[in-house]
């Protein structure tokens, strides 16, 4: 029970980012560069803070696999912001975690884990239930080739982080010490790609509680979480984020639900259920 609360509790943070990202994005408040670089220095001099008080002393910015950890983490941060300006936001959700997907199940296989047909039918129920819920109603656009190239970088860079993070002794301090070096990479991009728009106090504040609470705290709960997942079941439980952000779109707004909702959810969860469900023999 323990772990499923910490599993929701994580998939909540990550649909909020979700949220905040299109908010700022979708109203100028702030450009894709800038939101994303803010949002990586946020959350390292919070996380920084935190492993100083409980530790008394910085995390180590060398160890293990540490590089790559900090180069899927920036390019899935700015490819998620950068290919949002023009896709689509359901589409490009599609996009995101089928790539996730993809990614971490060909982890799972190169890690010889036993994915099984239930995880593999779980998986393509909840992904068919996110394609009920995203999909556009009317005539779907060509996709922009650029944005869909960054989607799926996105998609890369987060299943490597993901499947990284199965190895994080001290959770916390490995996402600082990751949000640390990942920062310089974003504002690097922003160098040769200056944004359009100019920052707005709004968009930087969204940019912020994204970095600190969505991001950083929440990455540093969800490599707590991923040593006792395996790699396609901590894939299958991110199917799961869309859902929870159009359920807390319609708490926000005070809207009902509708049929096509409570349909893919029905599916999303089913199918999460079926994969990650254990049966207990005697």
């Amino acid at each position: 029970m323990r772990l499923f609360l910490l599993a929701a509790l994580t998939m909540t943070a990550f649909a909020a980012n979700s949220v905040l990202n299109r908010l700022a994005l979708a109203e100028g408040l702030i450009g894709p560069g800038a939101f994303a670089a803010l949002r990586l220095g946020a959350g390292a001099l919070a996380l920084w803070a935190l492993v100083a008080l409980r530790r008394g002393a910085w995390p180590a910015l060398r160890g293990p696999g540490r590089a790559l950890q900090a180069l899927a983490l920036a390019l899935y941060m700015l490819g998620f912001s950068y290919a949002y300006v023009t896709l689509d936001a359901g589409v490009g959700a599609l996009i995101l975690f089928g790539g996730v997907q993809v990614t971490m199940f060909a982890g799972a296989l190169l890690a010889r884990e036993a994915t099984g047909a239930r995880r593999i039918a779980g998986a393509a129920l909840a992904f068919g239930g996110l394609a009920v819920l995203l999909w556009p109603t009317g005539p779907v656009p060509p996709l922009p080739p650029l944005a869909t190239a960054l989607m799926l970088a996105a998609a890369l860079g987060w299943g490597v982080y993901s499947l990284a993070g199965r190895r994080a002794s001290d959770p916390l301090a490995a996402t600082a010490a990751n949000f640390a070096l990942a920062t310089p990479l974003a504002l690097a991009v922003l160098l040769p790609w200056p944004d359009t728009v100019a920052p707005t106090a709004p968009g930087m504040a969204l940019a912020i509680v994204s970095g600190v609470v969505t991001s950083g705290l929440g990455y540093a709960l969800w490599y707590a979480v991923l040593p006792r997942l395996s790699a396609s079941g901590a894939g299958v439980a991110q199917l799961s984020v869309p859902l929870i952000a159009a359920a807390g779109g319609f708490v926000l707004l005070a809207e009902v639900p509708d049929l096509r909702f409570w349909l893919a959810a029905a599916l999303v969860l089913g199918g999460v259920a079926l994969a990650l469900w254990r049966p207990h023999h005697r």
